[in-house]
């Protein structure tokens, strides 16, 4: 935190403290020096899609050592850490100075935690015991299947991969793409949403959410997508059929119809995880660029890279920039914390939109500084640009959050009339008798 008055952190618990200790010192100790290893370790050519990193479990191994297991799973969930939603995002923070690999490591990373916060809040015994109870151990990873090609997916509603039941299962068919972490060998469970009764008058009524096993029959992983240039092997985006496909009834999550229900409790807390993910980014992104203007070797007509006003200017700028984003997040997170999500909507809604952009702009200045090195992979600035965009779409893009808000704010007019109104009409009775005293 480079600063921060909003929240007394004198007031947050000593397990915060103690596990915000050990987070700083293993993302920037252990995860940072690892960023070499592991893009080394990468699989090539035809194991590019199976081969994981080994440095990645010798870092998980060391993070479950240290406790930074699972941090995620706040005080609502028996099989968390009990941290409040402003404690963790202040180590999702840390996490997000090394975004490729921090988050894994500590078994806090997307779409994983997502899944299994469903499968916490939502799941049967036995689903938790099949498939939760593995993802929180860091056995198997998961995927969440939801936006298609052929529509309008930020308009959930559109989704038109159908759920029809037969007898005892379920048959699936539809395609999905952008699926993180689909290509990934270790993953073991999609979360699919799809229309189960698509002649319900009520669209919000016509969604499910099931789990189908990857290896279930059907099911084609097409293609890995690409995000500008990067195929972010060996989790992936990739582009998914499903044809066919047939699981048996008990893998509704829920209920029938209730598929809204179970999106919106996944993505509130979610959100903020990935605003303040995108904030140690942005520290991180800044930081390189202080380091490199005052580099003695880097001078430009007679002057340090430093001592050009512009470069003061821009470093000022993300110095406001990352410290404002900041507040407005750790604000959101205590919304949570005061009233659940779904009190909090227009506070996620605007930190969402407002810290990806505020992280393109911050990263997007480092690298000017850096010239033609900040676009290339020499440093981590343009990997971290591809994660940040993404962000203006993922968990919601930033049109949705937009009109969201706007339509909170106008939900205010009919008061502000009336207190207008008052406003005009006493002016009016005080100037009035003001003159009739002249």
């Amino acid at each position: 935190m480079a600063s921060n008055t909003l929240v007394d952190l004198s007031k947050l618990s000593p397990k915060f403290h103690d596990l915000y200790a050990k987070a700083k010192v293993f993302v920037e100790e252990e995860c940072i020096p690892a960023e070499k290893t592991y893009h080394l370790q990468v699989g090539q050519n035809e194991n590019r899609w199976k081969v994981v990193p080994p440095i990645m479990e010798e870092l998980k191994t060391k993070a479950r050592a240290l406790g930074l297991w699972n941090l995620f799973l706040g005080q609502d969930y028996a099989e968390g850490a009990g941290l409040t939603n402003v404690e963790y995002a202040l180590i999702a923070e840390i996490t997000g100075r090394c975004p490729r690999i921090a988050p894994e490591a500590m078994n806090c990373s997307a779409p994983d935690t997502g899944n299994m916060e469903v499968f916490a809040k939502y799941g049967t015994p036995a689903q938790k015991a099949k498939w939760l109870q593995p993802l929180l151990e860091g056995k198997i990873r998961s995927a969440f299947a939801m936006t298609e090609p052929l529509v309008a997916s930020s308009d959930a509603t559109n989704i038109e991969t159908n759920i029809r039941r037969e007898g005892q299962h379920y048959v699936i068919n539809g395609r999905k793409w952008w699926i993180s972490g689909a290509g990934d060998p270790r993953c073991a469970v999609y979360l699919l949403m799809g229309k189960s009764d698509p002649t319900n008058t009520n669209q919000h009524k016509q969604q499910s959410i099931v789990i189908i096993p990857a290896d279930t029959p059907g099911i084609t992983v097409v293609r890995p997508m690409m995000v500008f240039g990067y195929d972010d092997a060996p989790e992936g985006h990739c582009e998914i059929l499903f044809k066919d496909v047939r699981v048996p009834l008990e893998n509704i999550v829920l209920g029938e119809g209730r598929g809204f229900e179970v999106i919106q409790g996944r993505l509130g807390p979610g959100r903020i995880h990935h605003c303040m993910r995108c904030i140690g980014m942005a520290e991180r992104g800044l930081e390189l660029m202080l380091t490199r203007v005052t580099d003695p070797s880097r001078r430009t007509f007679g002057k340090l890279l430093a001592e050009h006003n512009t470069i003061i200017s821009d470093i000022s700028t993300s110095r406001m920039e990352i410290d404002q984003a900041r507040f407005m997040v750790l604000n959101a997170a205590k919304r949570i914390d005061e009233v659940k999500a779904k009190g909090a909507l227009k506070e996620i809604g605007m930190a969402k939109v407002v810290t990806p952009n505020m992280t393109l702009n911050v990263l997007d200045r480092a690298m000017q500084a850096f010239g033609a090195a900040g676009v290339s992979q020499d440093t981590p600035l343009a990997l971290f640009y591809a994660f940040a965009r993404t962000l203006r779409y993922a968990d919601g893009p930033d049109e949705v959050h937009r009109f969201q808000l706007g339509k909170l704010e106008l939900r205010r007019s009919a008061e502000l009339v009336e207190k207008q109104k008052f406003q005009k009409d006493k002016s009016e009775r005080i100037a009035a008798a003001a003159l009739a005293k002249l």
